[in-house]
């Protein structure tokens, strides 16, 4: 057993906020530079970019998750993390079923650049990703359980796009494992800020990186025998002895 770093919260160049810089194998140099263990690719409402990110994160010996950052029809952003690229796919599916289609307008929003399995470039997509679905909160959880995955709430602290500000309380049957505070929030002010609303769920700490310098070792440290999809599941349910660590946010 040991700890390991990591950071399930980035954006790839598909996501129209990030830079263009985000190519799945430049992210993975960068993990890999920064010391990270375990990483998930976490774009806006799609998983387009998974295989090329999986790929390579093995190759720089990184263990690669594929996710989503949904956005429910409440407008709460949801980290919706999966095992395997057939999953991911899959999820995508049922949110692209469940997704307003608007033509992306590049100028407008970003360009959102897809890449292949083996990172090279593809064309662009063109359905806009930046916009609520028609899947809401409870809904999605459920639907992502169905399909062996888990659900983080994102930066909960946030004034807009958060559990808490969209609707002011964690639910207490909402089945997640764990809350996702942003880089530089205090622990110890959600912690008394949630209370009993916490209801035993792990905090922890992403990067949400949309740029490379933005991908750092960051807050978020797991004690695992391995770094793999089945301990992260027995660190955010704090069995066996694995554990989850927020560590104290630090100006860079």
């Amino acid at each position: 057993m040991r700890w390991y770093a990591a950071d399930l919260h980035l954006h790839s160049a598909l996501s129209p906020c990030a830079l263009r810089e985000m190519t799945p194998a430049a992210m993975a140099r960068a993990l890999a530079a920064s010391g990270v263990h375990l990483a998930a690719i976490t774009d806006h409402n799609s998983c387009e970019n998974a295989a090329a990110f999986v790929t390579a994160c093995r190759k720089e010996g990184i263990t690669p998750l594929v996710g989503m950052e949904l956005e429910t029809r409440e407008e709460v952003h949801l980290l919706c993390l999966f095992s395997s690229v057939e999953a991911g796919t899959d999820w995508q599916g049922h949110v692209y079923g469940r997704l307003p289609w608007r033509e992306d307008r590049a100028r407008a929003f970003g360009t959102q650049w897809r890449y292949d399995a083996g990172g090279r470039p593809m064309a662009p997509l063109e359905r806009l990703l930046t916009i609520s679905s028609e899947l809401g909160l409870e809904e999605a959880c459920a639907e992502v359980k169905a399909r062996g995955g888990l659900c983080i709430p994102a930066h909960i602290d946030r004034p807009a796009y958060s559990l808490l500000a969209m609707l002011g309380l964690v639910p207490r049957d909402l089945p997640v494992p764990a809350l996702e505070i942003s880089a530089r929030a205090r622990e110890d002010e959600l912690r008394l800020r949630l209370g009993k609303g916490l209801g035993g769920r792990q905090l922890v700490s992403f990067s949400d990186a949309h740029c490379l310098d933005d991908i750092w070792p960051g807050r978020t440290a797991l004690w695992l025998a391995h770094p793999s999809w089945s301990e992260l599941e027995l660190a955010l349910a704090g069995r066996d002895g694995r554990r989850v660590v927020v560590l104290p946010a630090v100006e860079r």
